[in-house]
């Protein structure tokens, strides 16, 4: 596979990560660790069927357990934490702060052997994330001191995302199929949570099931195994800053859906976040 293809792949995973949000209110009034705990389970059914029909699930014996345990901590935490944040302060700032995300991946990157950052790809990620945030703050609103733990807990998130992306590229030798035990462990870990810390509430109706299902299939399932192998064999800067159309994408749906209103400030975030990829691409390019 060619490093052009696994990106394009793995930005397969943004574009599903964009119908998070249209999905997530489908499936109101799951609470969250439950929602999880659905979804997860589905995606790493999705995993166990992949790797069957592939007959890659003798690849899973070869696997080190630090690297399940790394896998499972990573997509459990990331949710816990994004989904307490969005609990303890407003939707609009947690989404900032827990898509700082993308920036990090750039950042990160830098680190990785066979990897350099440069100037471009550093304007690009914050051209990018200023187009994020506008999509994000459309509605306007201030700071109060009392969501401080909330936004903290989304930075949190933003860390988790961007360590695991990174370092699994370092684990570039691990089958992308070790991805069906993550998503399995999660689903478990998710259960145990949601039994001790919520009220179990489901689905109301069928949109709700469907759009539980559709969670699980793709945005909480089928993304993460494109995701990993865009990470592992693609160019992971440029992925980094790509994935800041996961939010204008998102806000495109709604408006589609009729579920949130139209503002000049999506004009302007998407020429931020076209600007930013083609400068990060361009910056690539030259490496």
């Amino acid at each position: 596979m060619t490093r052009g293809k696994a990106t394009a792949i793995g930005f397969g995973a943004v574009l599903l990560w964009s119908l998070l949000a249209l999905f997530t209110v489908g499936s109101a009034p799951v609470p969250p660790l439950l929602l999880n705990t659905i979804t997860f389970a589905i995606g790493g059914a999705l995993g166990v069927v992949w790797t069957i029909a592939t007959g890659s699930a003798g690849q899973l014996r070869t696997v080190r357990p630090a690297v399940y345990l790394f896998g499972t901590a990573a997509l459990f935490g990331y949710h816990l934490l994004y989904f307490s944040a969005l609990r303890l302060a407003p939707p609009a700032e947690a989404s900032l702060i827990a898509y700082l995300w993308p920036l990090f991946i750039v950042l990160f990157s830098g680190l990785l052997p066979g990897e350099r950052l440069t100037a471009g790809h550093v304007i690009g990620a914050l051209l990018s994330f200023a187009g994020a945030a506008l999509i994000v703050l459309r509605s306007g609103g201030g700071f109060d001191p009392a969501h401080a733990k909330g936004l903290i807990l989304a930075f949190f998130a933003a860390l988790t995302w961007a360590t695991y992306s990174v370092v699994s590229r370092r684990f570039g030798t691990v089958p992308t199929a070790s991805v069906t035990v993550f998503c399995l462990g999660t689903a478990l870990l998710s259960a145990a949570a949601h039994l001790a810390l919520e009220t179990t509430v489901w689905p109301q109706s069928a949109l709700g099931w469907a759009s539980s299902i559709a969670l699980g299939l793709g945005p909480v399932g089928l993304a993460f195994y494109i995701w990993d192998i865009g990470v592992k064999r693609g160019d992971i800067q440029l992925l980094g800053v790509s994935a800041y159309a996961a939010p204008l994408i998102s806000t495109l749906v709604l408006l589609a859906a009729g579920l949130a209103p139209a503002t000049p400030q999506i004009a302007i975030a998407a020429a931020l976040i076209t600007g930013g990829a083609w400068v990060a691409a361009r910056a690539g390019a030259r490496s």
